[in-house]
């Protein structure tokens, strides 16, 4: 499946019914659905995301931008966030199935439409710019809204797409500025204070872009130490990382790259043009994290000062990293952070990144199953401190559990559905269930175990595989499911009708690649089964001897999955014509099995031997 994000944010944070419209726009699209909505009174900015297929999403860009230049006039907009039109950026981000390139791909599509279309111009940035210089949305949209009429006449200014004149229409939409990013997590931190200075001094640390080094009173405040410059005149050349000053360029040079890895040009401050002119220009002390822009602010609406920030690459970067930074700063700055809060989505990984986090940080076991170490990482972080944080809507691309899906019905209720005169689900979706059962079994005993005295010289290595063993359990349960679909899909083909000869041929084309895929899913659950025994093999041996018993159930039941799975492989092989595929399928089958009965019996040894001499 191709999933893209679509992030548009338009300059109205006020205004209910605009930014209902707004919303509606883009919802009003099939294939599109809208996650979140987040407006602001003071910046009057409105964060719209939303996902779907990079088709759906496009539309629903277009419609957003369309609609927008109707409600909003830029001529009588005001607020304290940048903007330079209505809707002011609208970046794709790949979330699955696609590529940088494709959202790229997608921005340049988006943007000829609007510039032809709607006669809006468009700046492309990001990863889908035409310039280098325009990557950097700061420098594309340097002057905001006010300097467009000067931008749009001048030729350095032409827009990718879209009249390059001031008219208007055009003053009352702006520009639009369209790219392809990466998924950028916008994150802000909430102080118990409403001094802005804090939160601005505390966003200068953390920022890539650094801040201007001072030296003498710093602590605990450190704005209001002094400014320290460099003095070639008296021989002096302060280091912006260390307190080292050197007395001349050259040393401070080697000095540069012999303690910190690079050169002092590369440590001076991006304002600083021209090494020539050093007299009384501010030392550049450099920023804790890449891909980190923040700024500090107050939020009225929440009687607090705020460090905001956006973390453009959360791999590098992730918040619980900022936040635990900042909280170590407040503590010597006699500062208290009251909690965090994210404005938009933020990715499943990066939550559960977090959730880990504090997991291993408190002694425990980080295997566990997802929504418990979301939860860990939402209360860690106080993402509820000003707003709601409800996991489901926040965090994307979670594992989905639909209400009619197999695995949302009570094991009474399965149990019931199974027994039914409907062919699905049967034994496909059983093996996986019990594949899904043995790794979570297996995933109990090697929890059991972390943390407890004794087992100390096996605990990370019992983490590391009840940590595989959750994820085989996560898609053993969606077999379930696909197990059914995938069987549904032979019965819906041979419902098609077969009265001309056109129907008669596609509908047994269909007949074949839905019984190809009731073959390859149980293969899968196959392997996914086996895992689960080499999990449960290992976990024997080095688990809590009292949970000995659910070791051995654990590689019992993987070997029931395996055997069934291959059952649903094997039955489905004779209807199907493809003598290629069906040799590839039939190819591991018996050794599978084979390996299979193998691992249980070993682990049926050891824990029978081991429950003997107990």
């Amino acid at each position: 499946m191709k999933l893209v994000e679509c992030v548009p944010n338009f300059s109205d944070g006020r205004d209910p019914k605009v930014i209902e419209a707004l919303v509606a726009a883009a919802d009003g699209v099939e294939g599109t659905r809208v996650l979140d909505v987040d407006p602001g009174t003071d910046t009057n900015r409105t964060v719209l995301t939303f996902v779907g297929s990079p088709e759906a999403v496009v539309e629903s860009a277009f419609q957003v931008i369309k609609r927008a230049p109707d409600l909003i006039d830029m001529r009588r907009q005001t607020g304290t966030h940048a903007r330079h039109g209505a809707v002011d950026v609208c970046p794709f981000v790949p979330v699955a199935g696609v590529t940088m390139d494709d959202c790229a791909d997608l921005a340049r599509q988006l943007g000829r439409r609007v510039g032809e279309e709607l006669k809006i111009p468009v700046y492309l940035y990001e990863h889908a710019a035409s310039r280098p210089e325009w990557r950097n949305l700061a420098v594309v949209r340097k002057g905001e809204y006010e300097a467009l009429p000067d931008k749009l006449v001048d030729p350095k200014w032409k827009p990718d797409f879209g009249p390059a004149e001031w008219n208007d229409r055009i003053a009352r939409s702006g520009v639009v500025t369209i790219g392809a990013r990466e998924f950028l997590i916008a994150y802000n931190i909430n102080l118990a204070t409403r001094d802005k200075r804090h939160a601005l001094d505390m966003a200068y640390e953390i920022r890539e872009t650094g801040r201007t080094k001072r030296s003498g009173n710093i602590h605990p405040d450190y704005f209001r130490g002094e400014l320290l410059k460099f003095k070639p005149s008296e021989n002096s050349f302060p280091c912006g990382i260390c307190d080292t000053v050197a007395k001349s360029w050259d040393e401070l040079d080697e000095h540069y790259q012999a303690e910190h890895g690079k050169t002092a040009t590369e440590g001076l401050s991006p304002l600083i043009k021209d090494r020539s002119t050093l007299e009384n220009k501010p030392v550049f002390k450099p920023g804790m994290f890449d891909h980190c822009k923040a700024i500090g602010w107050i939020i009225e609406d929440y009687g607090c000062a705020q460090i905001t920030m956006n973390l453009t690459d959360y791999h590098v970067t992730p918040p619980h990293l900022v936040l635990e930074a900042c909280r170590e700063m407040a503590r010597d700055r006699r500062l208290v952070i009251t909690g965090s809060e994210v404005v938009g989505v933020i990715p499943y990984e990066g939550m559960l990144e977090a959730g880990r986090y504090y997991l291993k940080r408190h002694g425990g076991s980080t295997a566990l199953p997802w929504r418990d170490v979301m939860e860990v990482a939402a209360k860690s972080m106080k993402l509820d401190d000003v707003t709601p944080f409800d996991i489901d809507a926040k965090v994307l691309g979670i594992p989905e559990r639909p209400e009619t899906c197999l695995m949302a019905l009570s094991t009474r209720d399965f149990v019931d559905e199974v027994s039914r005169e409907s062919p699905a689900p049967g034994g496909g979706s059983v093996a996986a269930l019990c594949g899904s059962i043995g790794a979570a079994l297996a995933c109990m005993v090697s929890n059991l175990t972390i943390s407890k005295v004794g087992f100390e010289d096996v605990w990370d290595r019992l983490n590391e595989i009840a940590t595989r063993a959750q994820d085989i359990k996560e898609r053993l349960i969606r077999s379930v499911d696909t197990d059914t679909d995938a069987f549904n899909s032979v019965l819906a083909a041979q419902r098609l009708p077969k009265k001309t000869p056109e129907e008669k041929k596609a509908r047994l084309a269909a007949i074949q690649e839905g019984y190809k895929a009731a073959s390859r899913v149980p293969l899968q659950t196959a392997k996914l089964c086996y895992e689960t025994i080499e999990i449960a093999a290992e976990v024997a041996k080095k688990g809590n001897p009292p949970s000995l018993s659910d070791a051995g159930v654990a590689a019992l039941i993987g070997c029931t999955g395996v055997e069934g799975a291959v059952y649903n492989v094997r039955i489905n092989l004779p209807a199907i014509k493809d003598d290629a595929f069906k040799a590839e399928m039939n190819q591991d089958l018996d050794q599978l099995v084979a390996d299979a009965r193998a691992l249980r019996d070993e682990v049926d040894a050891f824990v029978l031997d081991k429950i003997k001499e107990s």
